[in-house]
């Protein structure tokens, strides 16, 4: 057989392979600690982004939920002023006056629950110091203690966040 390589080839595949210089294994391992290291620290750096993501949207939420908050609370002393006005309305006063400001709380009251606002109206109810304030404690033998008894100010809520407690007389045990 004839052999067409060129001279030098045959020689480079009879010699050995050069051993490469690799570094000990001390050194591999402490590269491996420093890439798991890098890695937990990017994993907590994209949890820490995501949870702050989701911050945002929540806070973004809230702030579109609750814009409303400090109109509504200026809307609630006038909606007091025409309750206040219908129950101290007496016989002598004009039945067109009456139905008017009954007529213009109805609106009041339409216009409040369209952004989300409701009234916290507890008569007969247990009392709850989350929507509301005791102003005063009266014994009533026909009442367990702990309920209320009567509403000197309704309470109002935006969208289940209080916005001003109920003011209630609960009923108390007999002195």
């Amino acid at each position: 057989m004839r052999d067409d390589t060129p001279n030098g080839e045959n020689e480079n595949q009879n010699e050995q392979p050069e051993i490469l210089d690799r570094p000990p294994y001390e050194a591999l391992m402490k590269k491996l600690e420093e890439a798991q290291q890098n890695w937990d620290r990017a994993l907590r750096a994209q949890a820490e982004h995501e949870n702050a993501l989701r911050r945002m949207e929540r806070d973004v939420a809230n702030a579109h939920k609750y814009a409303l908050e400090k109109f509504a609370a200026e809307l609630l002393p006038i909606v007091d002023s025409l309750e206040l006005c219908v129950s101290n309305a007496t016989a002598e006063t004009h039945e067109a006056f009456i139905e008017g400001v009954n007529l213009t709380l109805k609106m009041f009251y339409s216009a409040l629950e369209k952004f989300g606002v409701k009234q916290v109206n507890p008569v007969g109810e247990p009392f709850d110091p989350e929507h509301q304030q005791a102003i005063s404690m009266q014994y009533d033998p026909a009442v367990k203690p702990g309920i209320v008894l009567s509403v000197m100010q309704k309470g109002y809520t935006l969208n289940d966040r209080l916005l001003r407690p109920a003011l209630v007389i609960v009923s108390k045990w007999e002195e």
